[in-house]
C-alpha cells in the first residue's frame, strides 16, 4: 500500500517522494515569479549585487578552460583548492586546518544538503535558528528531518539577539544538530565568540553536531572577520562549518563552496559529492583558486560597497516612523518591519506590481520574521536610492 503522504498527480498512476509534495515555491520566488520578465523592477530580492565576478577569478576559469580541464575530477575538489582553502582558513584564524578536513561541494546549498544526508535518519530533527533563509528548512524535509526553531528576540532598537537557553531546550532526543548562521541572513545578526564557545560545550556534551553556516563572515562591518566557531573546536569536536565563494567574491552563478568538518568525514561526503555531482567542474575550481590568492583587495572594496549601501538604506528607512528598522552589522540585508503591515506576501507582490521594486517577505525566513521584509543592499547608490524612493511611496500610501 502507497502511504498517504506520497504526492499524488493527476492522470498519472505512480506517485512521488512524501517530501516532494511538502515543498512549496518560496515566497521569494512567488513575489518575483509574479512580475517576471518586467525590466523596470528594480530587483532588491535577492542575495546578490550588481557586480560581476572580478577579471582574475574569470580568467583563471577561462585559462583552465583552455586548458581541457573539462573531465571529471577529485570528489572533494582539486589538490590545489584544498591547500588554498587550508592557506586561506589558517590567514584568516591563525589556526591549522589541513586539507584532509577540507570538502568542496557544488555551492553553499549543496554544503547544507550533504551534511543533512550524513546526519539525518527520517524522524530525527534539526534545531534551527531562525529568521533563517529557507533552505535549510527544504534540506531537511528532503532527507525526512523535521525542522525546530528557535527565533531570534528583537530589541526596542531593532537589533537581534539570541537566548542560548531556548537553544538548549528545544534540544531533545531526537536532535542530532544544531544550525546556526552567522553572520545571519536576513538580520545581519552575529554570534559572538563566548556564545560559539558555550554552545559548542553544551553540543558536545549532548552528543549533537553544530553546523554553523558562514558564507557571510567576510562581509561585516565592525572587524576584519566574523568570530567563527573554528576558533573555538578542535579538529574532532562535532562541528561542520558550511561555506560559499558566492558572496564575498561576487560568485553567485558559479556554484562553488566548502565544507570544513572533521577529517574522519572525508570519505562519507566523498561519497555523497559522488552520488550527488561527481564533483564541481575543474576549471571552475580554478577560479575559486584565484579568489582566495588574490582576492582579499576585492572583498575590502565589497566591504565599503556594501557598508556605503547599508549606511544609505538605514538613514532614509529609518527616517520614516512607521518603519524600525537597526543598522546592519553584517552580511548585506536591511530586515525591516512596517508598521501596519502584517502580511508581507501581500505587501511584498504589491510594491513589484504596482511600485516596480522587489523585496522579499519576511514570512520565507520562518519564525521571528514574520511581519518584516528584506532588503539586499549589495547594489550601487543608483540602484538602491530608486529603490529607495518607490518604497517610501508605497509606504506613504498605506
Amino acid at each position: 500500500m502507497q502511504s498517504a503522504s506520497r504526492l499524488h498527480l493527476p492522470g498519472l498512476g505512480a506517485t512521488l517522494s512524501g517530501p516532494i509534495a511538502g515543498l512549496s515555491e518560496t515566497p521569494i520566488a512567488e513575489v518575483s515569479m509574479s512580475v517576471f520578465g518586467d525590466p523596470e523592477v528594480v530587483p532588491l530580492w535577492f542575495g546578490e549585487g550588481d557586480l560581476v565576478t572580478p577579471d582574475f577569478v574569470r580568467d583563471a576559469a577561462a585559462k583552465g578552460l583552455q586548458a581541457g580541464e573539462t573531465f571529471y575530477t577529485w570528489q572533494r575538489g582539486i589538490p590545489e583548492l584544498r591547500a588554498a582553502l587550508a592557506a586561506y582558513t589558517e590567514r584568516l584564524y591563525g589556526i591549522k586546518c589541513p586539507a584532509d578536513r577540507l570538502t568542496v561541494t557544488t555551492g553553499g546549498m549543496q554544503a547544507i544538503l550533504l551534511s543533512c544526508q550524513l546526519l539525518l535518519d527520517p524522524g530525527d530533527n534539526i534545531v534551527i535558528v531562525s529568521p533563517i533563509w529557507p533552505n535549510i528548512t527544504s534540506a531537511t524535509r528532503l532527507v525526512r528531518g523535521e525542522p525546530k526553531y528557535v527565533a531570534l528576540d528583537r530589541k526596542p532598537d531593532g537589533r537581534w539577539a539570541l537566548d542560548l537557553q531556548k537553544v538548549f531546550d528545544t534540544v531533545d532526543d531526537r536532535t542530532r544538530a544544531i544550525f546556526v548562521n552567522s553572520p545571519g541572513n536576513p538580520t545581519g545578526w552575529t554570534m559572538s565568540s563566548d556564545e560559539q564557545r558555550a554552545l559548542l560545550d553544551f553540543a558536545k556534551k549532548r552528543g549533537v553536531w553544530i553546523m554553523a553556516d558562514e558564507v557571510y563572515a567576510r562581509l561585516i562591518y565592525t572587524r576584519s572577520v566574523a568570530p567563527s566557531f573554528l576558533e573555538q573546536a578542535g579538529p574532532d569536536d562535532p562541528l561542520i562549518v558550511l561555506n560559499s565563494f558566492s558572496k564575498p567574491w561576487a560568485m553567485t552563478g558559479w556554484r562553488v563552496g566548502w565544507l570544513t568538518h572533521p577529517a574522519c568525514l572525508g570519505d562519507q561526503f566523498a561519497k555523497l559529492v559522488q552520488i550527488n555531482t561527481s564533483g564541481v567542474p575543474h576549471f571552475l575550481q580554478r577560479g575559486a583558486i584565484a579568489a582566495l590568492e588574490k582576492g582579499d583587495g576585492f572583498i575590502a572594496e565589497m566591504v565599503e560597497r556594501c557598508r556605503a549601501g547599508g549606511e544609505l538604506v538605514f538613514q532614509r528607512l529609518s527616517a520614516h516612523p512607521r518603519i524600525t528598522i537597526a543598522r546592519a552589522e553584517a552580511a548585506f540585508y536591511a530586515f525591516f518591519a512596517v508598521d501596519g503591515v502584517s502580511d508581507t506576501m501581500a505587501f511584498c507582490k504589491s510594491l513589484a506590481k504596482d511600485y516596480k521594486v522587489g523585496l522579499a517577505p519576511g514570512e520565507a525566513f520562518g519564525p521571528g520574521g514574520e511581519g518584516n521584509v528584506r532588503l539586499c543592499f549589495a547594489s550601487g547608490a543608483e540602484r538602491l536610492s530608486k529603490g529607495l524612493d518607490r518604497i517610501e511611496a508605497a509606504i506613504k500610501a498605506l
